[in-house]
């Protein structure tokens, strides 16, 4: 039998559990995990299920529709999703999860990477991962994003993982992929938003410092967290020496909000997010 997930987000009321779990009850479903959380504040509540059994997906939807017309529903068969990672020039956010991949622990499967710069080439093709070359140089940044637009395109990706991409997206580009694109920010955001985020925590001498994985907006760097990681530093360490020490905590926080993703265990409401972890 497949196995499905079902996410809804509605306005919290008596009952809701209980419709929900009727429907799933009279399609002869089983349920394997089930979570729930009440936004108190709004009075919202969020609910995750996963559960297996054949099932006809029209019908299910229009029953659990007509138990709860005003909610937002969504119901999807757990199965490998497709992503397409974005990079620079830096190697080690996207040989991390080429490595995963090749050895099966990545629920995806990576369609391609795509790059303004040809540096990780033979990285992604010794792993035999098409690799696309699209160059930034000469061109305006509508016509570079068109370019990249239309190579997406071509592999209809589930979500788009920007490994260390180090060119700001326009708001047109976010717009064709609401919710759906994934960055890497060498920073605990809020703090140290921008450009060299590890030299603004070396002037203020932190003694903490982390990344943070969240989906983009329009805005710079204020999409709404998805996960975040911090290790200790001190006095000691240099800038050089926080940028080294930082990639892994990046790398851990890109695969730990990816597997997230795929897994759909994340509810956006607003510009923040609810985690069934």
């Amino acid at each position: 039998m497949k196995t499905h997930i079902l996410l809804i987000d509605c306005r919290d009321e008596a009952g809701i559990v209980y419709k929900v779990t009727g429907v799933l009850y009279k399609h002869e479903c089983n349920i394997i995990s089930n979570d729930e959380f009440v936004d108190k504040t709004t009075n919202h509540f969020f609910m995750r299920t996963e559960f297996s059994g054949d099932i006809n997906k029209d019908e299910m939807l229009a029953g659990l529709r007509a138990a709860l017309s005003s909610a937002s529903i969504s119901l999807v068969e757990r199965k490998k999703k497709n992503i397409v990672i974005m990079a620079t020039k830096e190697h080690h956010c996207v040989g991390d999860l080429i490595l995963r991949h090749h050895y099966g622990e990545l629920d995806a499967d990576i369609r391609a990477v795509i790059s303004n710069h040809a540096v990780l080439k033979d990285l992604a093709e010794n792993f035999s991962i098409p690799f696309r070359f699209i160059s930034h140089e000469g061109l305006e940044r509508g016509e570079h994003e068109k370019k990249i637009i239309e190579e997406i395109s071509n592999h209809s990706p589930d979500y788009i993982i920007l490994a260390k991409y180090m060119r700001i997206l326009s708001g047109d580009f976010v717009r064709h992929f609401p919710n759906r694109i994934i960055n890497i920010h060498h920073s605990f955001l809020p703090a140290f938003i921008g450009a060299n985020p590890y030299q603004q925590a070396h002037d203020r001498g932190v003694k903490v410092i982390g990344a943070t994985a969240h989906f983009v907006t329009e805005n710079l760097d204020e999409g709404p967290i998805i996960a975040q990681d911090v290790i200790p530093v001190n006095h000691r360490l240099e800038v050089k020496d926080m940028v080294q020490a930082g990639k892994d905590v990046e790398k851990k926080t890109l695969s730990g909000a990816l597997k997230l993703a795929l897994e759909d265990r994340i509810f956006v409401i607003n510009n923040r997010t609810v985690i069934f972890n």
